[in-house]
């Protein structure tokens, strides 16, 4: 009798089971247009993001090897027979973004800028949902083509990657914030190296006046999340966290981050 009523609560609960995962699987945000967000969709979100991986694009091992030359080439500073295996590899995989982002790249250092603006929009055409910073690229030597920033102020910016000294980078972002007050990306960088919360929050919003491409729209956000949490307005915080993760037009490796981030609010 006692195992016949153990069988039963066995039947019983594993007729339950997939309705009670189902429960516990709780909504955890919804946006304005319906879509929702489950714990489920946070459990696996680590923050690991690579923009190589994320790519369904299959590249053949010619192609690749063209692309690692043009690299070293690019690195020695040969740039014209860089230009020429990235172009090499481009055929081999045409649909591949990463050598036509790096022959973009290449035409920014000559300052070709006109060429290099083009280069960029290629690659932004072929990953719509952004590929490294070409979202960026696009935006502001499209902004300085029209005259709306001086020439050269991407490159500028770029140029920050290879200063080591986190003082100087923070310095040369403000000033560029007083000069050019419209390039959203350095009111970026300058508040991610600000250690004052209230100044920090006070970059954030002036970079996301500064009508920024997506790319950086979305790391202005994330870090303004962060901000909210500190300021023990998490319910904000996670609310726009929760948009980036669902938003179509997030570049991934943004919508990575807000899954991320938010999986450990929601955690606390």
């Amino acid at each position: 009798m006692k195992s016949s009523l153990l069988a039963k609560i066995t039947l019983v609960c594993s007729m339950l089971a997939p309705w009670l995962a189902v429960a516990a699987d709780e909504v955890v945000f919804r946006d304005k247009a319906g879509r929702v967000l489950k714990k489920s969709d946070l459990a696996e979100a680590n923050g690991n993001f690579n923009w190589e991986l994320a790519s369904t694009t299959t590249v053949s091992e010619a192609a690749k090897k063209e692309h690692a030359l043009g690299r070293a080439a690019g690195q020695r500073g040969d740039h014209r027979t860089a230009l020429a295996h990235f172009a090499e590899a481009s055929k081999l995989a045409p649909t591949w973004p990463h050598p036509v982002y790096d022959a973009a790249f290449t035409f920014l250092l000559q300052k070709e800028f006109d060429t290099a603006y083009e280069y960029y929009r290629r690659v932004d055409q072929m990953a719509p949902r952004g590929f490294f910073t070409a979202k960026t690229a696009v935006h502001a030597l499209r902004m300085e083509l029209n005259r709306e920033l001086p020439s050269g102020t991407y490159l500028s910016y770029v140029a920050l990657e290879w200063e080591n000294d986190k003082q100087k980078v923070r310095q040369i972002a403000e000033a560029m914030t007083r000069v050019t007050p419209g390039f959203a990306p350095a009111w970026k960088t300058a508040a991610m190296l600000e250690d004052d919360i209230g100044r920090r929050a006070a970059l954030l919003e002036s970079g996301l006046k500064a009508r920024p491409d997506e790319e950086t729209r979305g790391f202005l956000l994330l870090n303004k999340a962060l901000v909210l949490h500190e300021q023990n307005r998490t319910a904000e915080a996670k609310a726009i966290l929760g948009e980036l993760a669902l938003a179509p037009t997030s570049p991934r490796d943004v919508e990575v981050l807000a899954k991320r981030t938010l999986a450990q609010l929601v955690q606390r």
